[in-house]
């Protein structure tokens, strides 16, 4: 159930409202804009009599939430969400695009991908110290090296790093040494991984399951913030259809319609949806055309020998080239990169 109170209701009343919905065993949460003031009711609602609260004439009306997301549901919060990572902001009119290597292979690799990636424009450095593969025979990162490694790249360029969890133990590591926790598509229903980092308070980039609906989508994103930490960040890269010819799906359709339903940002991974490094351009543009808060790209300096994804990785000047097209895609959207 949903508050809405006028703008001009006092703090203490405010107040004196929530303490008495909280003595009868309901969590509030309040959300306060410059023109809005919301009241969210988690817990057994249903002996709340909607027409007696609607009745204060500090009230300006009363929802009923259908759906079985709540914190991170647009209705609890009207304004879209900005989440704040070191001095850059994900959710507002600047795109923030995340580029790097799939896989962090050495720190001479990392360094010179991250100056090229800077000097392009991106925003975010991301690679994988702890990589989740197909096979067990497959690359699995350098781990705890790969951490190190990412770390000087962020001492050297400035680029706030993003990697990838993969088990609740690193949790403590991942929150002192990262500044945006990647939850990948195979954990998207972790949930106890899930619940560890909703106990933290850092930027969660929560990337949608490989057969995942926006609904289990979602409540994966409620997941972590039932727990206190508002700081996710939503990742589309694509679904297992019938097609076959792609790596994946790519669901663009799922952006307006999360911006619909949630406040959280959301950004699209144009590399793992394709596969191919030639697609990434098309669906990157069509990203920001349809509303994307940004983008997650996958960037080698040798795809042909990269250990894992070398195919859907762009070359530096590939990227620097599609960074220049995409600023006028981004002017048409009302923003920039």
């Amino acid at each position: 159930m949903i508050i809405v109170m006028k703008p001009s209701t006092s703090k203490e009343r405010i107040e004196e409202i929530k303490v008495k919905l909280s003595g009868r065993g309901i969590k509030v949460n309040l959300w306060q804009g410059d023109k809005y003031c919301v009241l969210g009711l988690l817990g057994d609602t249903s002996a709340i009599n909607p027409s007696q609260i609607g009745a204060d004439e500090d009230v300006d009306k009363v929802l009923h939430v259908q759906e079985p997301y709540k914190k991170a549901n647009r209705l609890f919060h009207p304004e879209g969400t900005k989440i704040q990572v070191r001095d850059r902001i994900i959710g507002d009119t600047k795109l923030a695009v995340m580029a790097g290597p799939c896989s962090v292979e050495s720190e001479e690799q990392l360094i010179g991908i991250a100056e090229k990636i800077k000097e392009s424009g991106a925003g975010f450095l991301r690679g994988g110290a702890f990589k989740p593969r197909t096979s067990p025979y497959s690359f699995q990162g350098m781990r705890e090296r790969g951490l190190e490694i990412l770390k000087a790249a962020r001492e050297k360029t400035g680029l706030p790093i993003v990697t990838e969890i993969m088990s609740p133990k690193l949790v403590e590591r991942f929150v002192e040494d990262v500044d945006i926790i990647q939850v990948g598509a195979r954990n998207m229903q972790n949930f106890d991984l899930l619940k560890e980092l909703g106990k933290t308070k850092k930027p969660i980039l929560l990337k949608r399951g490989l057969s995942a609906t926006i609904e289990e989508f979602l409540m994966s994103a409620e997941y972590i913030m039932s727990e206190g930490n508002d700081n996710v960040i939503l990742c589309e890269r694509g679904i297992r259809t019938f097609e076959t010819y792609t790596r994946n799906t790519l669901d663009l359709s799922a952006v307006p319609v999360i911006k619909k339903l949630s406040h959280l940002p959301i950004i699209i991974d144009p590399s793992h949806a394709g596969g191919m490094w030639w697609l990434v351009e098309p669906l990157a543009k069509a990203a920001v055309a349809v509303g994307a808060d940004g983008l997650m790209i996958e960037v080698h300096n040798d795809p042909v020998n990269a250990k894992s994804d070398g195919a859907q990785s762009l070359k530096p000047e590939k990227f620097d080239s599609l960074m220049n097209s995409l600023r006028v895609v981004a002017q048409a959207v009302d923003k920039e990169i």
